[in-house]
């Protein structure tokens, strides 16, 4: 474990200058004091352009509330009132159907898609082995519902870290995770972001492994997308935890709570999310027919109501790439956010503690 934290805190120095520079300055702002000192003459210049600024400020936010309203990711701004949905062709990238999927949402536990990612990655190189066990921190130990009751100093094995990750959506899995592979919490938010941005996910900034409440981390649909598509392109060989909708865990047997795995034929993925400042989010990946389908539904009012979406999703575009003769269904024009103006990419490789609402007495999943 030791090895696995230096050769991770080695990549770490060669890129965490750059991707702190490519983030927006807010993403990983901290409450801490600042320790420069200021002379007296700027202190007073300071306070004069600060009420200098409160009256403009007053001024511009009559008119802007009057303006159309625009939500950036890059200014930190969520709308968990707006629903977002997406589906794309999972081999070629197209997109067949979108709403509001370019908005900035909170993810949720759809963050522990890039926690298993980069659980994958670390296999894949070496430094995990799915025959081996990680340690369980006290702060792991700690993360709140839904979890598997993990106790602090407790080894877990990995296969079963991965298990409930996918399966119950353990958030103690996940913090456990990403201490063993980044070191710290910190550590690994920075890898998943920069991570993040590698994969085209320009949009997206993760601040811990779960999905856990914080302002400051989000994504779109876009960007949930292109993740989807990239776990099952780049781990193939571990895509089949992704089907499961159970697993054992100390001599009991934990039921997943992705329905629509169970309720629709052909799906086999991919992730649930709740936080009460995200609503109900799912992506899911599905093929019939020789067309495989990759569905983001972001913001549901509650889980029926998200899956029952993504089902009739599904089944319309289905159905209409199946009524083409060319089976390619003609989708109106969706442009992603940021630098990027299609999904038509999305196939290559380009590698080569705040809070936001809490879970509303319904467990974060």
């Amino acid at each position: 474990m030791t090895i696995i934290r230096t050769k991770f805190s080695l990549l770490l120095c060669i890129f965490s200058v750059a991707t702190l520079l490519a983030l927006p300055v807010e993403a990983f702002a901290t409450t801490s004091k600042t320790t420069t000192h200021k002379t007296a003459s700027t202190k007073a210049s300071s306070k004069a352009k600060t009420a200098s600024s409160k009256a403009k400020k007053t001024k511009a936010s009559a008119k802007s509330s009057k303006k159309s309203k625009s939500y950036k990711t890059s200014k930190a701004t969520a709308r968990p009132d707006i629903f977002s949905a997406l589906v794309v062709n999972a081999d070629t990238g197209e997109v067949l159907y979108e709403k509001n999927a370019g908005e900035a949402r909170y993810p949720a536990s759809l963050t522990k898609m890039m926690t298993l990612y980069l659980t994958f990655d670390a296999m894949k190189k070496g430094l995990l082995d799915i025959d081996q066990t990680i340690p369980v921190s006290a702060k792991a130990a700690s993360q709140p519902q839904t979890n598997i009751s993990l106790k602090k100093g407790d080894r877990l094995p990995l296969k079963t870290a991965i298990e409930s990750v996918v399966v119950r959506s353990a958030n103690d899995s996940a913090m456990a995770l990403g201490e063993a592979i980044g070191g710290t919490e910190f550590n690994f938010a920075l890898a998943m972001t920069q991570k993040a941005h590698e994969l085209g996910m320009k949009n997206t900034v993760f601040r811990n492994p779960n999905g856990l409440p914080d302002d400051k981390q989000m994504t779109t649909a876009f960007d949930m997308a292109r993740l989807a598509i990239a776990l099952r392109r780049d781990f193939p060989e571990n895509y089949h935890y992704f089907k499961l909708t159970s697993f054992v865990w100390n001599g009991i047997t934990y039921p997943g709570h992705n329905w629509v795995m169970e309720r629709y034929a052909g799906a086999d993925g991919v992730k649930t999310g709740y936080i009460r400042a995200s609503g109900f989010n799912l992506v899911t990946s599905a093929a019939r027919d020789g067309h495989r389908l990759v569905a983001v539904v972001m913001g549901g009012s509650s889980g029926a109501s998200r899956d029952n979406k993504m089902i009739a999703l599904l089944d319309q575009t289905f159905a209409e790439l199946n009524g083409k003769d060319d089976g390619v269904a003609h989708a109106k024009a969706a442009p992603v956010p940021g630098k990027a103006s299609s999904l038509e990419n999305l196939e290559a490789h380009d590698i080569l503690d705040s809070g936001q609402g809490d879970c509303s007495g319904v467990a974060c999943r």
